[in-house]
């Protein structure tokens, strides 16, 4: 899951981000408006928490702009206006919730989840194949009923797999979706991520190597929610 913060109040910014990141999600970090339209031009995000009042462009018109497109971005409002007229005019510009601050951060984290739960692209909520159940929600992954504990990078490398299945994914797209812009492309931490997650999955091997081309899941089932 990536995420986009576009909040001016660099110091709070930065803490979500941290906080979201330890939650096991990619976050890459915009202090001003022009800056993260520029960022949605080039990166793919699940979600935007957007913050209205910013420098550059305002909130309200980048919000429109992310809502105008086709493959859009899920939009979390997070700021200080928290009146029902705020939230009103923030939710008729496309946001899809609204956040005011101060807030719960464990809430936020719910609130994230759920967007991006309900993104167009999503799928749906318990991820299964090859014996493996992942819940993006509880962030539980069973094979064949047995609770794995994985790392939060590990249980991201693997819902990224499970989402895409049957399709494979490139060290480079699993760095987009896991990691964040500031990861190093050369970096071997996308490999050493697969080997650890393969060791706790155990026998038979689950994420399968195409040199070349990238990973994917073996023995695929089906995608379905529940």
């Amino acid at each position: 899951m990536r995420i986009l913060v576009v909040e001016d109040a660099r110091t709070l910014a930065d803490v979500i981000a941290e906080g979201l990141r330890d939650q096991g999600m990619a976050v890459d970090i915009a202090y001003d408006g022009l800056t993260a339209a520029e960022k949605l031009d080039i990166n793919a995000y699940d979600v935007v928490l957007l913050d209205r009042d910013l420098p550059g462009l305002h909130g309200d018109t980048l919000c429109q702009m992310i809502t105008a497109r086709d493959e859009r971005a899920m939009v979390l409002m997070l700021t200080a206006a928290g009146t029902a007229d705020d939230r009103v005019r923030g939710l008729t510009l496309g946001a899809d919730d609204y956040l005011a601050k101060p807030f719960h951060f464990p809430e936020l984290v719910l609130r994230v989840r759920a967007l991006a739960r309900r993104r167009p692209a999503a799928r749906g909520r318990t991820l299964r194949a090859a014996g493996l159940e992942l819940d993006p929600i509880t962030r539980v992954v069973t094979r064949a009923g047995v609770p794995l504990h994985l790392s939060v990078k590990e249980l991201a490398v693997l819902e990224a797999l499970l989402r895409a299945a049957p399709a494979h994914l490139s060290s480079e797209d699993l760095l987009e979706q896991v990691w964040d812009e500031h990861a190093d492309p050369f970096t071997n931490t996308v490999t050493v991520t697969i080997g650890r997650l393969r060791r706790k999955l155990g026998d038979p091997a689950v994420i399968l190597t195409t040199p070349g081309v990238g990973y994917r899941i073996a023995e695929q089932h089906g995608h379905r929610g529940v």
